[in-house]
């Protein structure tokens, strides 16, 4: 095999962690998170990996349905309105993040049915008492 010459700062990839568990997100930091954070007296081995690996999932899903709505109004960059649209759009990522606000989201475009013109009658006649 190939001695270990890599540096530091020399070193591509993630974490040796990160790297066994074929993750992008990183294992150590959020073991250490976890640690930090006084969630449990103890942190077990496969906690931080399940952790990131969850991370790592919400947050391709997120970018992808984001990506999408962008291409769709034929825009190349991801910005906090179409993270909005992607999610709200998204039932169960709605159902996730119902109490999240994104800064300079914006809501869903969305007109009461009754505020809408009706078809055919006279605006008059609908004001009978």
């Amino acid at each position: 095999g190939k001695a270990k010459t890599d540096t530091k700062k020399g070193k591509v990839g993630g974490s040796k962690s990160s790297k066994k568990a074929g993750l992008t997100f990183p294992v150590g930091r959020t073991r250490s998170l976890l640690r930090a954070g006084r969630f449990a007296p103890r942190v077990a081995k496969g906690a931080p990996v399940y952790l990131a690996a969850v991370l790592e999932y919400l947050t391709a899903e997120l970018l992808e349905l984001a990506g999408n709505a962008a291409r769709d109004n034929k825009k190349k960059r991801v910005t906090p309105r179409f993270l909005t649209l992607a999610i709200r759009n998204d039932e169960e990522l709605n159902r996730l993040l119902a109490g999240v606000t994104i800064a300079s989201g914006g809501v869903l475009p969305n007109i009461q049915q009754v505020l809408l013109k009706k078809k055919g009658k006279a605006v008059g006649a609908s004001q009978e008492v």
